[in-house]
């Protein structure tokens, strides 16, 4: 990918896919600094902060400028869903504030902090994970996730128009399920309840999602080979792109 000599920063870098895109750019040569709560056992260069929070975002920006000033990359891996099942009546304004703090708020935060140096320097990539519920929410336990994340997907079209023409490309990855070592644990959680193997269990929760044509789950890997190629000078004049990556989940184009 030619990507030596690079920085980057990813947040959620701990674990599951940012873990994997962490060690694919590190792979490719790139600087990268990792960001999340807590700091994995192998962290390498990381910093711990709360990113849904703006104390949180100032906290990595000064890392970012104490580390390596500009990063040539930024990767926001960071998402996720603690809301209970109850569907839109349970989700009270704390739940959709931290929802939208978590999915949309944290990136926001960061990419004002670090796209002036960037902008200044006239070049860089950013990429922000969405997620197939931009397109097909489910309602049940994650429609606030579902609409932080649409949210995202449209400040990361409107953004990559505006810094365009200062040399910097804005993408977006949205997966589907991926087979990260937490799914494996619902899974596991969900075998045990039914008395299932893992298997049929993944099964059952590629069923909930109303089917998935390749039958499986995507690997973390995989989506941060995607990553990995749109952050590189091959992807030179792919900008404002959304890419799904779902194992064909999402039945509409």
């Amino acid at each position: 990918m030619d990507l030596s000599n690079r920085t980057a920063v990813v947040t959620g870098a701990s674990k599951g896919t940012g873990a994997a895109i962490t060690d694919r750019l590190r792979a490719e040569g790139v600087t990268v600094l990792g960001v999340a709560r807590t700091a994995p056992a192998d962290a390498g260069l990381f910093v711990t902060a709360d990113l849904t929070t703006p104390a949180g975002t100032a906290a990595v920006a000064e890392a970012v400028r104490s580390e390596f000033g500009t990063p040539d990359i930024v990767v926001h891996t960071l998402g996720g869903s603690s809301s209970p099942a109850g569907g839109y009546a349970v989700l009270d304004d704390d739940l959709w504030d931290a929802e939208l703090r978590l999915n949309l708020l944290a990136a926001v935060r960061l990419d004002r902090a670090l796209l002036p140096g960037m902008t200044e320097r006239r070049a860089g990539a950013i990429v922000h994970v969405s997620s197939i519920q931009r397109r097909m929410p489910l309602h049940e336990a994650t429609l606030g996730y579902a609409a932080a994340k649409a949210a995202l997907t449209t400040y990361s079209k409107g953004l990559s128009n505006e810094v365009a023409a200062h040399g910097i490309r804005v993408n977006v990855v949205s997966p589907g399920a991926i087979r990260t070592t937490s799914a494996d644990h619902l899974a596991d959680r969900i075998a045990a309840a039914r008395g299932l193997t893992r298997e049929q269990a993944w099964q059952d929760i590629l069923a909930s999602l109303g089917g998935v044509p390749l039958q499986r789950a995507a690997e973390p890997g995989e989506v941060a080979d995607l990553v990995a190629f749109l952050v590189s000078d091959r992807a030179s004049a792919i900008t404002g792109a959304d890419f799904t990556i779902d194992a064909g989940t999402v039945p509409t184009i």
